[in-house]
């Protein structure tokens, strides 16, 4: 079973950063404010990345090291300019 990492961009302009086993529904959750939390006050969000990984333990960590990178690198990330990630600190994978 697949695991994935996702990036929201919320309404205030924030991102948000999860995992989960199933993105299409997890998506569909956090746009109907039905997942709580974070989110829930700040709809719309928008899906602007999202990768797979083969374990939730693979997803997790790449989640939580997503959480520690500044808005800038998630940008990057976004972009897929990993140059530009590179270049704005060594947290990476």
């Amino acid at each position: 079973m697949p695991f994935w990492t996702y990036m929201l961009h919320c309404e205030d302009r924030s991102f948000y950063v999860g995992h989960t086993d199933n993105l299409e529904a997890r998506i569909a959750a956090h746009s109907f404010g039905s997942f709580g939390g974070y989110t829930a006050s700040r709809l719309p969000v928008a899906l602007v990345w999202s990768e797979q990984f083969p374990t939730r333990l693979e997803a997790l960590a790449m989640e939580r090291r997503i959480k520690g990178w500044t808005r800038a690198k998630k940008m990057a990330l976004i972009r897929d300019d990993w140059d530009k990630i590179s270049s704005l600190g060594k947290n990476m994978k």
